[in-house]
């Protein structure tokens, strides 16, 4: 398996990586939601569709991590053992991939995972969106995660804003992300962040610059692993990272003039759409009806650039609105 190999068009990447970006930098999350099921969609090998997740995800996490550095909100103490339960659990989830590789599964278990992955998560931000209000906007249901974090098994450690927390509960939540993210190619931000947040009671800023600081770190690892497997397609990740960096960055910057809550409900439904794309993958390969696979392309990367110019049209109309009215 070649690094090189596999570049059916640079410029398609970039657009896609800038859709991309478009996504991650508006929302906060996404980023490896798309790439890796959308190499898999490509027929990109399973390993490589994983690695070249992973290298996705640390190459968009690592500005993010040197802000959030400048600005003081990263525990490292606590980034530290998060890293380390993740970096285990990174090994379990790459052996555990390549066996299933090896049995001729790998590729059946991982789009069926993501299909399951893509409309959980879908689902959650749906509810989200339509059930925040001005007067609460937390409407996660955190009881079971504040019952993880009531656990007292010694050693109990002391992090940012006065929290303390068991050695092992930290682990165990690193471990378990890690496995998913050695497997599937994710971050594994969507599963950290809330049980810093709601289950340790972190204050969110340190949640957030802590669960990207681990991201960056173990993501790097993991990729690393992927690399040395020869199982990265840097032909593909390059102008992916190309482009959403650029992606990113406006992105960001368009959360200034449009309200990110309005547009979760097009988020969770993108997220579905690309859950039945990756379903539509799998029944394509399974029965050999090549309508589906062309379906599952173009609801995949259709939707991701149908999003990001909606969310630039609105960014330019209201920015174009608040300089007519000055």
């Amino acid at each position: 398996m070649s690094l090189w190999s596999f570049n059916p068009g640079v410029l398609f990447f970039v657009v896609f990586g800038f859709a991309v970006g478009i996504l991650f930098g508006f929302f906060g999350l996404g980023g490896s939601f798309f790439v890796t099921p959308a190499l898999l969609v490509l027929g990109h090998p399973v390993e490589a569709a994983v690695g070249s997740g992973l290298v996705f995800v640390f190459g968009t996490s690592v500005t993010a991590v040197v802000t959030h550095r400048r600005l003081g909100h990263i525990d490292y103490k606590l980034g530290v053992i998060l890293i380390v339960g993740m970096a285990t659990g990174l090994g379990v989830g790459k052996r555990l991939l390549f066996e299933l590789s090896d049995i001729g599964l790998a590729n059946f278990v991982i789009s069926v995972a993501y299909v399951g992955l893509l409309a959980a998560v879908g689902l959650f931000v749906l509810r989200d969106a339509r059930t925040v209000t001005p007067e609460d906007d937390d409407v996660v249901d955190a009881t079971p995660l504040r019952r993880m974090g009531a656990i007292r098994i010694p050693p109990m450690l002391s992090f940012s804003g006065g929290v303390t927390a068991s050695m092992w509960v930290v682990i165990g939540i690193a471990f378990a992300t890690g496995i998913l993210a050695g497997l599937l190619g994710v971050g594994g931000g969507f599963l950290v962040l809330p049980s810093l947040m709601y289950g340790l009671t972190l204050p969110e800023t340190i949640a957030v610059g802590t669960d990207i600081f681990q991201i960056a770190v173990s993501s790097g690892y993991g990729a690393f692993l992927y690399a040395r497997a020869d199982a990265v397609h840097l032909s593909v990740v390059l102008p992916l990272l190309g482009g959403s960096v650029l992606g990113a960055s406006l992105g960001s910057r368009l959360t200034e003039y449009i309200v990110a809550a309005k547009f979760k409900e097009y988020f969770a439904l993108i997220l579905l759409v690309d859950s039945l794309a990756v379903a539509s993958k799998v029944v394509s390969h399974t029965y050999g009806v090549f309508s589906l696979h062309v379906l599952s392309i173009v609801l995949l990367f259709g939707t991701a650039l149908v999003m990001s110019v909606v969310i630039i049209s609105f960014g330019i109309r209201n920015l174009t609105y608040q300089s007519d009215r000055q």
